[in-house]
């Protein structure tokens, strides 16, 4: 079967696409745009609302929640008869995006049309249409200043001890 195919099977838009391996949770709760490309291994949740706009593309192993569990595990309280206390919360991504993979995008973010989300990225904040959001650089950034301060400290101690 051909992506085309596949996600013609879904009932996805028309245009839109979806690799094998790709998983789609509560598909009745996932809203999507046309044209819309879906990669390996992604997985949709969309138990608590997703929205995804048109022409956007979802890469390969990336993964969007829309539901956390984790306060119901830490208590033990992650059972069958508890699953209504599963926080869920709309999720959204607009038009014209472009998601690398691998990336996780947390339940409750809003990201606007035009977006490029980087590789190897945690998105946990809402981006605004146009952001080009690459956290992973900055900490290379970040990397650098901490390796000049250390050097800096060492400095110091250096001469602290020659008195």
């Amino acid at each position: 079967m051909s992506d085309a195919e596949r996600a013609e099977f879904l009932g996805l838009p028309t245009g839109c696409r979806i690799r094998e391996n790709a998983k789609i949770i509560s598909q009745e709760n996932l809203t999507i745009g046309e044209n819309c490309w879906i990669g390996e291994g992604a997985i949709l949740d969309a138990s608590g609302g997703l929205e995804i706009g048109s022409n956007t593309s979802i890469g390969l192993s990336v993964f969007v929640w829309t539901h956390d569990s984790h306060r119901l595990n830490v208590r033990g309280q992650n059972t069958r008869d508890q699953s209504h206390r599963i926080m869920r919360k709309p999720t959204a991504i607009g038009s014209n995006c472009f998601v690398s993979g691998p990336s996780v995008i947390v339940p409750g973010v809003q990201i606007g049309d035009r977006c490029l989300i980087s590789p190897m990225s945690v998105v946990y904040e809402d981006l605004p249409d146009r952001t080009v959001y690459q956290p992973y650089r900055n900490m290379m950034g970040l990397v650098d200043q901490i390796e000049a301060l250390r050097e800096e400290v060492a400095d110091l101690k250096a001469k602290l001890q020659r008195g």
